[in-house]
């Protein structure tokens, strides 16, 4: 049997010549990620078993992103600790206010990763970075201390599930479409700590913008990884900002447990619905008026400049409807820079919308957007579970950057 992309790059890391699934190895690490949640558990941990240096101050990344600019006391303390820790060992990738963004879309943005590396974060959605053909995975904030310290990280080898993409996308439809559409079909626990692998003629019709976001919510199907094939397209996004040598890496075809075609023409707009990702329905599904009382639109899922240019054209010269709330986050600094220069701030603050500075904030019920009892929101996050974004009695359904505008203007979940 052979090896999957994933399994291929595992085995270069661990100097082996070759794995199986459900093997326990060591592995080194290209980088090791963190933020201002995960990272002063880890310091904690780095400083109780007296570790004196990292193993690489390049290949160690901090992004202030969830709470920041600070909400409170205790956030401004974690960020603290993560500042004085940058400083102490000279981290290279520290980013804070001013020069920061949502970690998933500032690191491939920056060029901090790249194709064939194997990256580690102490944060679940660490898996975004398969979409640039890398193997990247959450952990524990204990495995981000160890993997400062001594640049390797142990795992268990994933088998994997092959995703292979035919046809083109029909116009309206995403890439946030595509996941929530396998993920209603395999469901939460579908690809349970497997790599979920794509591939076949359809890649050509997603960019980069939809395979990060497809990637990026590999987790919520329960894979341990989410990893597309590299092509044209991942080069030339790379070219722009990649200045180091990387390797591309290729699966056998009989290293799957399963392939699952997806027939990208078939796709229609998708809503995941309360409480779990895996609860969808198409746009044309939906039987009845479901009135909200908020949208966000950015995360690390869909924050990135596509997102705000689809949001702006369908917010241009329209207004946000009587009591719906729409927060809209550029992703990072250098977003908010190009929607500012685009004329996109204007269009979202002229429909009645406020725009926040790059922060995961709302995602997480971390700040600037928690919902109240019975409240409702249309959000392009990633998570939609009970509680997830405020009160336990709130509901948020998950869609596109492009149902979740329209969805703004009508004041109800809708397509047009």
């Amino acid at each position: 049997m052979g090896m999957s992309m994933t399994q291929k790059i595992l085995v270069d890391h661990a100097g082996l010549s070759e794995v199986y699934a459900g093997q326990l190895i060591d592995a080194k690490l290209d980088l090791v990620l963190g933020n201002d949640i995960t990272s002063p558990v880890a310091i904690k941990e780095f400083e109780k078993h007296q570790f004196s240096k990292v193993f690489d101050p390049e290949k160690i990344a901090m992004v202030m992103d969830h709470f920041v600019p600070n909400k409170d006391i205790k956030a401004a303390q974690q960020c603290k600790t993560c500042r004085s820790f940058a400083r102490r060992f000279h981290l290279t990738h520290y980013y804070d206010v001013g020069d920061m963004g949502i970690e998933h879309a500032l690191l491939p943005e920056k060029g901090i990763v790249a194709a064939g590396e194997c990256i580690i974060g102490a944060d679940s959605h660490t898996c975004t970075y398969g979409a640039l053909g890398a193997f990247s995975t959450g952990v524990g904030s204990s495995d981000m201390a160890a993997g400062m310290a001594s640049g390797t990280c142990w795992f268990k080898v994933p088998a994997a599930i092959r995703f292979e993409l035919i046809n083109s996308l029909p116009e309206g439809v995403s890439g946030k479409d595509v996941i929530l559409h396998i993920i209603g079909q395999i469901g939460v626990d579908g690809a349970l700590y497997r790599s979920m692998e794509f591939g076949g003629s359809g890649l050509s019709s997603l960019n980069m913008d939809d395979r990060l976001t497809i990637a990026n919510m590999a987790i919520e199907a329960g894979a341990k990884n989410g990893i597309f094939e590299v092509d044209e397209i991942t080069i030339s996004y790379m070219q722009e900002r990649v200045k180091r040598p990387y390797r591309i890496y290729h699966p056998d075809m009989d290293a799957y447990e399963q392939i699952i075609t997806i027939d990208l023409s078939q796709l229609r707009p998708t809503i995941a619905f309360p409480h779990l990702p895996e609860n969808t329905k198409t746009i044309d599904e939906i039987d009845e008026r479901i009135c909200i009382d908020q949208v966000v639109i950015g995360s690390c899922t869909n924050g990135r400049l596509s997102d705000m240019r689809i949001a702006a054209m369908i917010l241009k010269d329209k207004h946000v409807a009587d009591d719906v709330r729409v927060i809209i986050i550029p992703a990072t600094q250098s977003i908010y820079k190009e929607c500012i220069r685009l004329g996109y701030i204007d269009i979202f603050l002229d429909a009645g919308c406020v725009v926040s500075t790059p922060t995961c904030g709302p995602c997480l019920g971390g700040y600037m957007g928690i919902l109240a009892e019975h409240e409702r929101c249309v959000a392009t996050t990633n998570r939609n579970f009970i509680g997830r974004m405020g009160h336990v009695s709130s509901e948020i359904y998950l869609a596109s950057p492009a149902i979740a505008a329209y969805s703004a203007i009508a004041g109800y979940i809708c397509g047009k």
